[in-house]
């Protein structure tokens, strides 16, 4: 049995959503904005990781390896975002988001 109560990992998890909604609606600078989809993408893997070990089927590893998938998406979110990031910085001196547009030709 786990350390943590059921409703717990769901309110830490929901916590980390909100915090990661919060800042992908807030945030100007692109380099905030892909910590805040990181956080967002940690919360939805903490939930599908709970629900594998807690589901008591045979297929418990699924959710582990829906995981590894969102941790790989998660690792190429951050690859494409820090090319933009760097053709944005190197196009326009900023890395604000308003400025992205600039990136379109």
């Amino acid at each position: 049995m786990s350390a943590f109560s059921p409703a717990g990992l769901l309110a830490l998890s929901g916590g980390l959503l909100a915090i990661g909604l919060f800042g992908i609606l807030t945030r100007r600078n692109f380099i905030l904005l892909l910590i805040s989809v990181e956080i967002a993408i940690n919360a939805a893997v903490l939930n599908f990781v709970y629900f594998a070990a807690f589901s008591g089927s045979a297929s418990a590893l699924s959710g582990q390896a829906i995981a590894v998938v969102l941790i790989g998406l998660a690792a190429t979110e951050v690859a494409v975002g820090l090319a933009i990031v760097l053709a944005l910085n190197r196009l326009r001196g900023s890395i604000n988001v308003a400025e992205a547009n600039a990136l379109k030709s």
